[in-house]
């Protein structure tokens, strides 16, 4: 009798849960697909012109998707320091594109003909863990999450800022579960970071000095793990729901006003692209490919891009 009461107490309260997260309109975006033969396709990021570039977590290159081709734009060389293993990728302000080398814990600059280098090798005299996703501000100034231990009872993950005339580091956050994708408000004020170990998106207060203030819970996504992150021009968040097989569009008051399922389980980015920023680029694990689709509202133009 006692486990049938604890059953339904159990059943009760992942109902109550899930209605609070995911009882919402499913829609069919009607996804099209660009490239396939990926090997874990991450951090898509659009040159603001005509190009998306994303990485190949498990792989040694990043691929670069233009109008008429798509191709190799990078590839790991013979020095594993120069090029290693990308996740995150962004555009910054000088034209280049900015990505996490999580093989060799850093952040790389690369040049818009394919010249890598280290930007900022690690914090304290030591590299950084995982680096996994970065976003410019307003100011030109760099964010990015490094996760280390997927585990909440660890929560050994760190949020950095970089000053990019210095390249001096700081930890703006600290004491996160894996901390994934990130991304800023269309007015700069408030910082987004999903934990995924803890399956919830934080929103973070960004002072005027760049530093960030106590973070709060912005939405709960039990079911798999919130990872890259876009908004657009409404405010709505798009997140990639990485287990779930959906993408989740959140309003500013952090309520899933739309799901979208994806192709596969496992979409790892998203990314606003084209002209009008009205092409929605999503990366996906299961099936190793990129897909694209169209939106009514466009995205948010990134910081990065001038």
């Amino acid at each position: 009798m006692r486990l049938s009461i604890l059953f339904f107490i159990l059943v009760g309260s992942f109902c109550m849960t899930a209605s609070k997260t995911a009882a919402q309109p499913v829609a069919d975006a009607g996804f099209v697909k660009v490239r396939d033969g990926l090997q874990f396709p991450e951090g898509p990021a659009w040159n603001g012109r005509d190009k998306l570039y994303a990485s190949n977590c498990h792989g040694d290159w990043i691929t670069v998707i233009a109008p008429d081709t798509t191709t190799i734009f990078l590839r790991a060389g013979n020095d594993p320091f120069t090029f290693s293993k990308t996740n995150g990728l962004t555009f910054g302000p000088d034209g280049h594109l900015y990505a996490c080398d999580f093989g060799i814990g850093a952040i790389l600059r690369i040049s818009p003909t394919g010249v890598s280098e280290v930007f900022i090798d690690g914090y304290l005299g030591k590299p950084f863990n995982r680096p996994n996703d970065l976003a410019f501000d307003r100011k030109g100034n760099l964010y990015f999450t490094d996760p280390k231990s997927y585990d909440r009872n660890n929560r050994d993950g760190a949020v950095y800022r970089c000053d990019t005339k210095t390249r001096d580091v700081t930890r703006a956050a600290a004491d996160l579960a894996f901390p994934n994708g990130i991304a800023f408000s269309a007015d700069g004020k408030w910082l987004y970071v999903c934990e995924s170990a803890m399956e919830r998106i934080l929103r973070f207060p960004v002072r005027r000095d760049g530093s960030l203030g106590e973070a709060a819970v912005f939405v709960d996504l039990p079911g798999g793990d919130p990872d890259g992150i876009a908004f657009n021009r409404k405010g709505d968040l798009y997140v990639a729901h990485f287990g779930a097989g959906s993408l989740c569009v959140i309003d500013n008051k952090g309520t899933i006003v739309k799901i979208i399922m994806t192709p596969g389980k496992k979409p790892s980015n998203v990314e606003f692209a084209g002209p009008d920023l009205r092409t929605l680029y999503i990366t996906e694990d299961e099936s190793n490919a990129i897909y694209t689709c169209r939106v009514e509202t466009p995205g948010v133009r990134l910081f990065g891009l001038k």
